[in-house]
């Protein structure tokens, strides 16, 4: 646009302006009377060989524009002509011949007329040129005005006459910012008002371009436009600054087009980052604020929020508002922020339940989620303080913003009915209370793994055995989710039915690694999974028997991490446990060790999602552990509580974590009563003295004849059956217990004895007068046991020594 200050190579003054263009004085004759240099120039012939001579000696044919013409034509029209130059070549040209002031028919030399031409090419072009300002000023898209160096309006085309509605003369002598008051540039790095901008053009010289403005047109205010403007510098003739000219193009629409593709690729990355329902609905308020509305507020069903599926032909359902973003604010989002809002009957949110529709009134809009036919609430979008109404291409926006935040939202749904689900199976099928045990002293903690991973397969459980022990049992299922907490809930009913049967750990764990690869094999594996092997072959598990009257720990683990035991005096180890394979990969034998603990012993059994962590390996973890349980001497809950604290900061993990810590207990000597006799038949009246003698000690003479009777019948059956020394053992402790141990390994069973039978009576009476009885194996042979409960009125027995 630098055409201003170089008017030659624009040719403003036009191929036929008198000062430029081969000029001819012609007399009343048509001959030469008068021959420019610019003539010389275009035909070649000097002045001296063509003046006196008749015109048409140069031109080779001659249009309508000679003799005949009216004199309106001759003045004012232009033709175009053949002329010959000096070297002989043919030229087209262009002429117009313009007549003199009347002469009167004066003598032939008088002037009469003069004739200017020019080459047809050069007109040609210079019309082109012309035909283009002209079009710059009547019919160019592009809005022009020009500013002097006062920054006011000089000029504007057509164009722009049509944007700002009024005449020039309304607006003459104004600046732009009096034209466009709420206006300003949004490109960065530029100023924000016009007349920076300008003022920056017209002191530099340097032009800018493409420059984004958004404001009001004066006849269309409260709407906002968007315009593409460039400046530059304008020059007179002679490199004078005139002032500064604004071309602006109006992209308002393309601007609001690549604005809502902008917007959709941002919710693509903000919106359903998490599984959380609220968070989602946080999301797309931060995404439409304050980009697209001026306010939204996300109103989702109560029943989808909690994870259920809203029937249809049910009613209004109730809607719980759980974002709204209002001014850069968000509220929402978080737990207990949601509450619960009703629309009056008439109400666009009142009329989008009604419909399951979107609703549109004035500077409101209200679009319904909606998954799968179903509701899951509304989202509603307000304009700001200047309202306006949302345009078909905005109306289409909100539907596609909002029906991808319904697939998020409903996906979130999903996971939240499954969790939740998970997070019921998995606490039903955990212990919801450990029962206290005369062993030991307990405490637990568990944590399941966040939302993200899932609900796990973590368990534990403290279980009572025969003989005043315990079982203690940790274990771990890999993966997360419905699976993972089923096949947890199976292996724990699994190891207590093994536990009852006073199975040593080792034996135990071998007999529970049977049945993880039965399972794994057996086609019980979930449809769809990516192989098919059950999750149960990734099992770990830990288990140990301790016995309060020997204070022995037996202990043997498949896979898992061994136990960490801090002694009275507070010193730290972890046991060289052999560590076994894990469960359900069969053949590897597991092996058992057995210690003795110290009265006050702690013992703690865990898994490993408590000391192993994203940032955290399973070194540091049990370095963190340990660190708290050698200050043993803290309540166990205390314990149990500052160890979640330390290794589980968050409060939760990518894993499920459990813990349980036990202090060892030792039953008090005169809890215990054991007696060795010889296997013949003798034993067995002795057996008896020795049982009511010690009864009536403990004051238990109620549970004489049982005992009686129970002590013969077994210490009969060892006689007859077995060798070598028999043992006769009374335990009291939260029950009566009686043991007879033999050297065999045959067990008695219970039948019923048919009329003529001469025996098997006896273990039958005895069953009807015991609560419970069994048998439990050992190296050395076999202990059968019984077990009744005190009379009501008995003290019990002392607390075991702790």
């Amino acid at each position: 646009m630098n055409a201003w200050s170089a008017v030659e190579s624009a040719d403003f003054r036009g191929p036929l302006d008198v000062t430029r263009a081969a000029t001819v004085v012609l007399d009343a004759h048509n001959l030469v009377i008068g021959w420019s240099p610019a003539a010389e120039r275009l035909l070649g012939y000097p002045a001296e060989e063509i003046v006196g001579r008749p015109l048409e000696n140069l031109l080779v044919s001659q249009g309508a524009g000679t003799t005949g013409e009216s004199p309106l034509a001759q003045m004012l029209g232009s033709v175009s002509r053949t002329a010959r130059r000096r070297d002989g070549r043919l030229l087209s040209v262009a002429t117009s011949i313009c007549p003199l002031a009347d002469t009167g028919g004066g003598a032939g030399a008088e002037p009469a007329r003069v004739l200017v031409a020019a080459e047809l090419d050069g007109l040609r072009a210079w019309e082109s040129q012309q035909a283009m300002l002209h079009g710059l000023a009547t019919q160019s898209p592009v809005g022009l005005a020009i500013y002097d160096t006062d920054l006011r309006l000089t000029w504007f085309n057509a164009t722009y006459g049509r944007e700002v509605g009024l005449p020039l003369r309304e607006f003459m002598g104004m600046q732009a910012e009096e034209l466009y008051p709420r206006g300003e540039f949004v490109t960065e790095g530029y100023p924000r008002s016009t007349q920076s901008v300008m003022g920056q053009v017209l002191e530099t010289g340097e032009p800018v371009v493409d420059l984004h403005f958004v404001g009001w047109l004066p006849t269309d205010p409260g709407t906002d436009h968007v315009w593409s403007c460039s400046y530059y510098r304008l020059h007179d003739a002679d490199g004078q600054v005139l002032g500064v000219c604004e071309d602006a193009f109006d992209i308002t629409d393309r601007y609001q087009a690549q604005r809502r593709l902008n917007l959709l690729v941002d919710a693509g990355g903000r919106i359903g980052t998490t599984l959380d329902m609220a968070v989602t609905a946080r999301e797309i308020a931060e995404v439409a604020v304050p980009k697209f509305a001026a306010q939204v507020t996300v109103d989702l069903v109560q029943a989808v929020l909690e994870g259920e599926e809203l029937e249809q032909g049910v009613g209004l359902p109730t809607l719980v508002r759980v974002a709204a973003r209002s001014g850069g604010e968000t509220t929402g989002g978080v737990p207990g922020s949601a509450h619960r809002v009703v629309y009056p009957p008439g109400s666009p949110q009142y009329r989008s339940l009604s419909s399951g529709g979107m609703v549109l009134v004035e500077s409101t809009m209200v679009v319904p989620l909606r998954a799968g036919g179903r509701p899951l609430g509304l989202v509603t979008f307000v304009r700001g303080e200047h309202p306006s109404v949302f345009d078909r291409g905005e109306i289409e926006l909100a539907d596609e913003l909002v029906t991808r935040t319904a697939v998020w939202l409903d996906n979130a749904r999903r996971f939240a009915r499954e969790h939740s689900a998970a997070l019921t199976l998995q606490r039903n099928l955990l212990p919801q209370r450990l029962a206290p045990q005369s062993a030991v002293d307990l405490a637990y903690r568990y944590r399941p793994s966040d939302n993200r991973a899932g609900v796990g397969g973590d368990w534990f459980d403290v279980i009572a055995l025969s003989g005043t022990r315990v079982g203690l049992v940790v274990g771990d299922v890999v993966g997360h989710g419905l699976e993972a907490a089923a096949t947890m809930g199976r292996l724990r009913t699994t190891v207590r039915a093994l536990a009852r049967m006073d199975l040593s750990p080792d034996e135990l764990l071998s007999r529970l690694d049977d049945l993880v690869g039965q399972t794994a094999n057996d086609g019980t594996s979930t449809p769809g999974t990516d192989d098919d092997d059950d999750v149960a072959t990734g099992v770990t598990c830990l288990y140990a028997i301790y016995d309060p009257v020997s204070r022995h720990c037996t202990m043997a683990r498949a896979g898992h991490l061994p136990p960490a035991i801090v002694d009275p005096e507070g010193v730290l180890s972890f046991p060289d446990l052999p560590a076994g394979p894990p469960l359900g990969l069969g053949g590897l034998p597991f092996e058992s060790l057995e210690i003795e603990l110290p009265v006050g012993s702690l013992l703690a059994l865990f898994t490993d999602g408590l000391v192993e962590g994203r940032d955290r390996d399973i070194e540091a973890g049990l370095e963190t552990l340990g660190r708290v349980l050698t200050d043993h001497h803290r309540p166990l809950d205390e314990l149990c509580d500052r160890a979640v604290a330390e290794l589980l900061p968050t409060g939760t993990a990518a894993d499920d974590s459990a813990l349980l810590l036990v202090r060892t207990r030792e039953l008090d000597t005169g809890q215990v009563a054991a007696w060795e006799l010889p296997a013949e038949p003798a034993a067995v009246g002795r057996a008896r003295e020795l049982a009511t003698g010690q009864l009536r000690e403990w004051g238990l003479e109620e549970l004489s004849y049982a005992t009686e009777l129970a002590v013969s019948e077994l210490v009969t059956n060892a006689v007859r059956h077995a060798s070598g020394p028999l043992h006769l053992r009374l335990l009291r402790d939260l029950t009566l217990l009686t043991e007879v141990s033999d050297t065999g390994h045959t067990s008695p069973h219970l039948r019923h004895s048919a009329s003529d039978d001469e025996g098997g009576r006896g273990l039958f009476i005895v069953a009807q007068l015991v609560q419970r009885w069994g048998t439990r194996y050992t190296p050395y042979g076999k202990t059968i046991w019984t077990e009744q409960a005190f009379p009501p009125d008995y003290p019990g027995a002392p607390r075991p020594v702790g």
